[in-house]
This record gives C-alpha cells, sequence and structure tokens, in this order.
C-alpha cells in the first residue's frame, strides 16, 4: 500500500501547485495501482475517484474559460 499511498501524495502535490492535469494523471496512476493490488482499499479508492472527477470539472472549466476570453 505504500506506492498507492506516493502516488496519491504526489498527485495531491501537483494539485495543491496548481497542475490539475498532471495531478489527475497521478490520481489515475495511483487508482491502477490499487486495482492490480491483491488488497484493495476501497475507501482510498472511492476517495480517488472522487478527486478525479473533482479535477475533470476544474480542467474543463478552465478550458471554457480560456475559450470565452
Amino acid at each position: 500500500m505504500i506506492l498507492p499511498a506516493k502516488l496519491v501524495h504526489d498527485a495531491l502535490q501537483k494539485e495543491n501547485d496548481g497542475h490539475f492535469e498532471e495531478a489527475e494523471m497521478g490520481y489515475r496512476s495511483a487508482l491502477q495501482n490499487i486495482e492490480s493490488s491483491r488488497f484493495k482499499s476501497s475507501r482510498l479508492k472511492k476517495t480517488i475517484v472522487e478527486k478525479i472527477k473533482l479535477l475533470n470539472t476544474v480542467i474543463e472549466y478552465k478550458k471554457m474559460s480560456k475559450a470565452s476570453t
């Protein structure tokens, strides 16, 4: 479970720095790692899925905001 936690930590840092696309990729990597693991953490998986949804919304909003300016 150490690798998914590190991937989530790195993605969270990228998210906090405003690098939303990179953060989304990091969360997706963590999710893939959890799904391929024998010891699945449903709580962590649910949190990551929610983060990905939120980041997708933020990324789309930024794209729409740039297009309207």
